[in-house]
């Protein structure tokens, strides 16, 4: 026979307090002492008590459930986010619930679908293209959305919150073209996201620019393992460039995947500045410099939002921009070398300048 489930009533009783200081821990709906708290836990753990999400929520009105789509928890960057994105929604009494899409499109539709089944309070969405999901478009209005990451440079009809991508681009290029490097790889996942597309163009601009000539760009896709292979094929049958840009986390991995299985050594004679920066970027014998996004404060700048939105925020869409930093290491080689053709690319930016706060454009 299965044992009854234990009541908020039980844990009351046990923690001696009332059913309403019980409530409140568990909801958020009102602060309560943390000895009151640590009383009211301590008595839920030892009696093995499990919230009743859908009771609360029948008693509430108010569902207190976030919903999170992402295209892909096997990159790294997403995980990143969902995991920051929990903490804050922890902190405020919301659970959230997370799909991935796998970046296809119909996928997309079915997982929007099944978050929006359980009636969440909002939802934070990192869509596949660059136009609003159609699964999405009849709750414009009236679900809180926000749209993070993946985002059109020319804005969206919700709140959004994505890098300045155009930007990143840039300074990963001028940090090899101050150090005299003239043959350079922009190694993109797909064009037709639009975060790379302005990638690929802050970079090429000024490569243009300086150089007056066009960068090479190669599509590997948004897997490490499919595009370390074509990646390799193209090293194959070309001379390997000076330098490579990689702009996502996972063209990092799958372009120096393809380098190692060539046996090309970083930053000689292949120079190396990555996308993203985790922990192992500086493990290797040969750090890795990186376009260090800030996505602390992209899930911070999202969930901030979102939480004004279900509490009744009805001013137009915010679209926040934040600032990438550089992280210097060791994998970039100085060339030193003066072309006659080339022109200044400007001053060199600050290796460890800060997140800038978010500019709003309205």
């Amino acid at each position: 026979m299965d044992k009854a489930r234990v009541t908020i009533r039980e844990v009351a009783a046990r923690a001696g307090v009332s059913i309403a200081t019980v409530s409140n821990v568990f909801s958020g709906n009102k602060p309560v002492n943390a000895e009151l708290r640590e009383r009211v836990l301590k008595a839920a753990d030892e009696l093995a008590y499990q919230v009743d999400r859908a009771a609360s929520q029948l008693r509430s009105g108010q569902a207190r459930v976030v919903g999170v789509l992402v295209p892909d928890l096997d990159d790294v960057f997403f995980t990143s986010l969902v995991s920051q994105l929990e903490v804050l929604a922890q902190k405020d009494g919301y659970d959230i619930l997370v799909a991935s899409c796998r970046d296809d499109l119909e996928l997309e539709q079915s997982r929007l679908r099944t978050l929006l089944a359980w009636r969440p309070s909002g939802l934070i969405a990192v869509p596949c293209s660059d136009t609003v999901p159609e699964a999405l478009r009849g709750e414009i209005g009236r679900l809180p959305i926000v749209f993070a990451d993946r985002v059109p440079p020319q804005g969206s009809v919700v709140d959004t919150v994505a890098i300045d991508n155009r930007e990143a681009g840039e300074i990963a290029a001028r940090q090899l073209l101050t150090r005299g490097h003239r043959d350079i790889l922009l190694a993109a996942s797909s064009l037709a996201i639009s975060p790379i597309r302005e990638r690929v163009r802050g970079a090429s601009e000024l490569i243009r620019t300086v150089l007056d000539r066009e960068p090479t760009v190669i599509e590997l896709g948004s897997n490490a393992d499919r595009g370390a292979a074509t990646f390799l094929h193209w090293l194959e049958r070309h001379q390997p460039p000076s330098a490579v840009i990689a702009l996502t986390n996972v063209t990092t991995l799958g372009t120096l995947s393809a380098l190692a299985r060539m046996r090309i050594d970083i930053p000689d004679p292949v120079s190396f500045v990555g996308f993203d920066d985790y922990p192992w970027m500086s493990a290797r014998k040969t750090g890795l410099t990186a376009i260090r996004q800030p996505i602390a404060e992209i899930a911070e700048t999202a969930w901030a939002r979102l939480r004004a939105r279900m509490a009744g925020d009805r001013t137009p869409p915010t679209h926040s921009v934040l600032q990438t930093s550089l992280q210097v290491r060791d994998s970039v080689r100085d060339l030193a070398i003066a072309s006659p053709n080339s022109r200044d690319p400007g001053p060199h930016p600050n290796p460890e300048r800060p997140a800038a706060s978010p500019k709003a454009v309205h």
